[in-house]
């Protein structure tokens, strides 16, 4: 399978200055797909313009005829699976069947607490994200739901007609560890990672890819305990969050070299992030471009 290069594009923008312009250039640029992060807020951008995923991806659709659009990624720190479903499906629809839901188990950033509530512990949040998938792929797949479950549930919720997309739209399944990546194996379409944040302040590229291969293995394994061909997971990497930050994008040759190391490990999409000015994004522009245009090509 021939490597796709997709894009990030985070929602700082006003839609009518430079937003909408944004989504369109990705289309025109041969994206596979563009992605927008799922938050309340984010980092450093925390006091500046952020807008949400879901009105912003609405917009994107009508905006554009043949990118995919989708969350990198949507999380239970705010979101309920009977509302989020309702939202996706009508951003399906709107979009003609073009939304990917990427779906992890949320952090301790912004979001964790924006609600009024106490931080969740990583089994707590683990225990959530385990409930919250199964429920919303049901919800996406059946006209009618009910469920009552410790953390999240749903009382005749009804989601005619469904998604454009059948049985559903597909599911991009953040994970890492255990129970996460056995929640990829059985309902996601892809599995996400952004590698091994402990290896991002002090590890070297080389240690990077030994962990991502680790991950890609352990996938493997969870793929198998569900009875599933690993190769039929599509296998997404976020960039930005390894040892390389952003030096893959310094050039079409260093871009080139990166993704080839990393689709050697079994990826099949690479994500790389819009520039954002004076930010951890920072990119040459017509570097960026070059490489959406010729890197897949030279990658063969």
């Amino acid at each position: 399978m021939s490597l796709r290069l997709s894009t990030v594009i985070l929602p700082v923008d006003r839609w009518h200055e430079g937003g909408r312009a944004k989504w369109r250039r990705a289309e025109e640029l041969g994206f596979h797909a563009a992605y927008t992060y799922d938050h309340l807020s984010w980092r450093s951008f925390r006091d500046g313009p952020w807008f949400g995923a879901l009105p912003t991806l609405t917009a994107a659709a009508a905006a554009t005829e043949r990118l995919r659009l989708g969350t990198l990624v949507t999380s239970p720190n705010f979101r309920h699976p009977v509302t989020l479903a309702k939202e996706l499906i009508s951003l399906d629809d709107i979009s003609g069947g073009r939304t990917v839901l990427g779906i992890g188990a949320g952090g301790s950033g912004f979001d964790a607490t924006a609600l009024g509530q106490e931080a969740w512990t990583p089994k707590e949040r683990a225990d959530r994200f385990a409930e919250f998938v199964p429920l919303l792929d049901r919800l996406l797949t059946e006209d009618a739901v009910s469920q009552r479950g410790t953390f999240y549930s749903a009382d005749e919720a009804r989601n005619v007609p469904g998604c454009v997309q059948r049985p559903r739209l597909p599911f991009a399944v953040a994970a890492t560890g255990p129970r996460g990546l056995r929640l990829a194996a059985r309902y996601g379409q892809a599995w996400v990672t952004t590698g091994d944040p402990k290896l991002y302040a002090a590890g070297t590229p080389e240690q990077s890819v030994e962990a991502l291969r680790g991950q890609v293995e352990e996938l493997g394994k969870a793929c198998a305990e569900t009875g599933r061909d690993v190769a039929g997971l599509d296998k997404i990497l976020l960039t930005g969050f390894t040892p390389d930050r952003g030096r893959p994008l310094e050039s079409l040759e260093a871009f080139v070299d990166f993704a080839g190391r990393h689709r050697e490990l079994g990826f099949t999409e690479i994500v790389v992030h819009w520039p954002i000015p004076d930010s951890d994004f920072a990119a040459d522009r017509a570097v960026f471009e070059r490489i959406a245009t010729e890197a897949v090509a030279r990658l063969g």
